[in-house]
């Protein structure tokens, strides 16, 4: 095998395919790439079992097929610190050999044909979503999930597919993230009866992969596990193993509510000054509403108090709510400055539910004085 790679293009995948390969592992071949080469592509493949991901590498020249398996440490460090815009990989079952204008390593090489295999996308019933607003569903939901739960059905998101439309559902039972994206069926794949639960990590490997606009992304949710195939690449992950929450009973019905419009720049800054004086033992502020303002404040003993007022359109009864300030800038962090999102409070006793116009909702669970 030997090709002659473009060093930037080859490194931003190579990035993507090192972040599957596992640090360590008992199977010491998974810390390595995999490099498949033929005259119609050129293919990196990586994978810890759990996840794997195959993609296209552009702007190689191959001058000889094969297969090469690389050391991810090694390579990813003469990509690094390589300047030279091309590099030539040339490879045998002995070594592989990366040669510069002024520069030659050679590395020890493995058996390629002891590299596990990655799923390949040959699926005929799949759903297909934007690229975009797949990236923007998992961008706004990941962040409530929760990863160190020792109920493992928090560590991913949910998605739920119908005919027309995919939700996509974070919670870690403090706090609830979910937006809903247009998709369309390919074939017949099976809508009802069907948990697809995905891993926080695979989720973040895949919102990492995605590009920005319309491209097509093709997902296939199978009994446990999810294919995924989009311009650049083909990605495999299993399925969270559990039950998720009946996510529905958590967002709030309300016959009678506080709904109060709110620019999510000037909250956001004025969140960050009220946040000051927190501490670990007390991150709660208080929110309160009244007299055409929102008032920010947090008195934490020890440390000192805040006292932020931003005007809000709201001139009913006095309310106060307090809330995780952590909680409600991750909802804030995930939404443009210049947008404008609606929270829903009843009392001070009852969840808040923040919404967008853009089918994104976020429920945060107050905290009581004594848990402030």
């Amino acid at each position: 095998m030997k090709i002659k790679i473009k060093r930037d293009s080859f490194f931003k995948a190579f990035q993507i395919a090192s972040a599957v390969a596992p640090a360590r592992s008992p199977k010491v071949i998974l810390q390595n790439v995999k490099l498949d080469v033929s005259d119609k592509e050129t293919i990196l493949t990586a994978t810890d079992i759990e996840i794997g991901v195959r993609l296209n590498v552009p702007d190689v020249e191959v001058e000889s097929e094969g297969s090469s398996v690389i050391p991810v440490g090694r390579l990813s460090m003469i990509l690094r610190e390589s300047s030279d815009e091309y590099l030539v990989i040339e490879a045998n079952q002995e070594r592989t050999l990366i040669t510069g204008n002024n520069s030659r390593f050679e590395l020890s090489a493995q058996n390629p044909d002891e590299f596990p295999e990655v799923a390949n996308f040959g699926e005929d019933d799949y759903f297909e979503v934007a690229s975009g607003v797949f990236k923007e569903m998992i961008h706004r939901t990941l962040f409530a999930t929760d990863a160190e739960s020792s109920r493992y059905a928090l560590g991913g998101i949910l998605l739920e597919m119908s005919n027309d439309t995919m939700i996509a559902v974070g919670t870690d039972g403090r706090r609830l993230a979910k937006m809903e994206g247009v998709i369309k069926k390919v074939g017949n794949p099976q809508v009802e009866g069907t948990a697809t639960i995905v891993p926080s990590r695979a989720m973040q490997l895949i919102e990492r992969i995605l590009p920005e606009g319309d491209s097509p992304v093709q997902l296939a949710p199978r009994s446990n596990d999810l294919l995924l195939k989009e311009p650049n690449g083909i990605f495999y992950t299993r399925l969270v193993e559990g039950r998720f929450p009946k996510w529905r009973d958590v967002l709030p019905k309300r016959q009678v509510s506080n709904r109060i419009d709110i620019p999510v720049g000037p909250m956001y800054s004025a969140l960050r000054q009220a946040a000051i004086v927190s501490n670990e033992e007390s991150r709660g502020v208080d929110f309160t509403f009244g007299n055409g303002s929102l008032v920010l404040s947090n008195n934490t003993a020890e440390v000192g108090q805040s006292r932020v007022e931003m005007p809000v359109p709201y001139n009913e009864e006095e309310l106060t709510i307090t809330l995780d300030h952590r909680y409600v800038a991750d909802f804030l962090k995930a939404l443009q400055p210049d947008k404008t999102f609606t929270m829903d409070i009843e009392n001070g006793e009852q969840a808040a539910y923040c919404v967008t116009d853009d089918n994104y909702g976020y429920v945060i669970m107050p905290l009581s004085k004594d848990r402030r």
